[in-house]
């Protein structure tokens, strides 16, 4: 899973710091963003890469290149750029993974879609409500195909459990005029302020056939990267630095995720003690 997460600071000497877009902080804020890779399974999740993403400014900064020690080699890339960066990094590492999926910053990329198609990479991708699909019938937007599903096609499934239960919505799974894309809409139960029930939109692709369920199952994955970001600030200092070097970044970055990785194996095994437990015990 691709995602990004932000640190206020308060100075723009530090490397990549800007007034720049952060979802982690609600708008435009003085900040680094990183950009990251999580791995995740039914056995646990951890963050295992990281980017410190350098905003145009920064990177053409003479000045805030050489006050951060950004070295000379590391140009500017998209945080798409980054992503792909990282995925390539985990597939010629031989991590195992069976699916690529992250927000809309990433899924309405089309370069990076097309890199993973390439690869033979399966992905679930969040898309904006506008986003264009191709259809037999001509390219429409992704809200208006929902708009077109009739009511008893969509199925009611739970993507994950949270902390109050399996978070349900309503999905349906509609077919791109291109082989194995579809284009997968998740639906509120409930109206949202306005009295309106609430869509999101995610694009799929698999060079082989996907139920409903497992594609909602990718989807639901993305929350494993909320847990990390959460565990890895709270348990390892993920964001408890005042660094202005960027190799300083990388380094305290890379510990906390190393640590937090640890703390996650550690806690999964001490899981899988406790089920043995039992068993051994009535022998």
């Amino acid at each position: 899973m691709v995602d990004e997460t932000a640190d206020a600071k308060s100075s723009c000497n530090a490397g990549g710091a800007a007034c720049q877009d952060s979802g982690t902080l609600g708008g435009i804020a003085l900040c680094q963003v990183a950009v990251t890779l999580t791995l995740a399974s039914g056995r646990g999740h951890a963050l295992i890469d990281r980017a410190l993403y350098l905003p145009p400014a920064c990177a053409a900064d003479d000045e805030h290149r050489e006050l951060a020690g950004i070295p000379d080699e590391v140009s500017f890339a998209t945080k798409p750029e980054l992503a792909w960066q990282m995925i390539e990094r985990a597939t010629e590492g031989g991590v195992p993974f069976s699916w690529v999926t992250g927000d809309e910053v990433y899924g309405g990329n089309p370069k990076l879609r097309q890199r993973l198609e390439e690869r033979q990479v399966p992905y679930v991708m969040a898309v904006a409500c506008d986003e264009m699909i191709a259809t037999a019938a001509g390219a429409r937007r992704a809200d208006d195909l929902a708009a077109l599903v009739p009511a008893g096609a969509w199925q009611r499934l739970s993507c994950a459990d949270g902390s109050k239960g399996p978070r349900l919505y309503d999905w349906a799974l509609i077919g791109e005029d291109r082989e194995g894309s579809s284009l997968l809409a998740r639906r509120s139960l409930h109206p949202n302020a306005k009295g309106r029930l609430e869509l999101a939109f995610f694009r799929c692709w698999s060079p082989r056939p996907v139920t409903l369920a497992e594609a909602v199952a990718v989807a639901g994955a993305r929350w494993a990267v909320e847990d990390c970001f959460a565990e890895a600030k709270n348990e390892t200092g993920l964001d408890h630095y005042q660094v202005r070097l960027y190799q300083a970044w990388y380094r305290h970055v890379t510990l906390s995720m190393l640590a937090c990785a640890f703390l996650a194996v550690t806690a999964r095994a001490a899981r899988a003690d406790d089920d043995a437990a039992p068993a051994q015990k009535g022998t």
